[in-house]
């Protein structure tokens, strides 16, 4: 039973095809161009910021290699909302006072797309991905941004990887 453990997992992880992370592609590299930031509540580094932890999950989840320009597959996108909501209402007590939220919404999303040379039925085009985070209205907004951001980026990045690598 074990060798036939053992030989199952050396064929699966030496054709290439799959990879324990989930990738399922047969290329070797990637290009991803940077992101244009197409919103205007977003930081002015936000499209940098995202471009750069693409890239990063490629390259700690996939054997793929992320190289300038013209890779086996190639991705492109620009981030179209950085939207600040206020949610979940609070009634007020008295006719003087404002009914206020209790928590406000960062919801982020991308338009991308991408294009897979080796497989060209893997290509899509404006493919849009979203997430959004909550937060309590008595938070600076200033104070939590980052954290947000980052739990934001963070489902997306998964988002993206399974809709092209990971063919999910």
């Amino acid at each position: 039973m074990l060798t036939f453990l053992v030989t199952g997992v050396t064929f699966l992880s030496g054709c290439g095809l799959y990879s324990f992370s989930g990738a399922s592609t047969a290329a070797k590299n990637i290009s991803i161009e940077p992101f244009f930031n197409n919103t205007d509540l977003a930081p002015a580094n936000i499209s940098q910021t995202f471009t750069n932890k693409l890239k990063d999950y490629y390259q700690r989840n996939s054997s793929l290699k992320v190289v300038p320009e013209n890779g086996e597959l190639q991705v492109n996108g620009v981030i179209t909302e950085y939207r600040i909501n206020p949610i979940a209402p609070v009634a007020s007590t008295g006719s003087q006072t404002i009914n206020a939220a209790a928590l406000t919404r960062l919801t982020i999303s991308v338009k991308l797309s991408y294009v897979d040379n080796l497989e060209p039925k893997n290509n899509f085009k404006d493919h849009s991905f979203s997430f959004y985070a909550d937060f309590p209205n008595t938070d600076n907004f200033t104070t939590v941004q980052e954290s947000l951001e980052k739990k934001i980026f963070d489902q997306i990045l998964i988002d993206i990887f399974n809709a092209t690598v990971a063919n999910w």
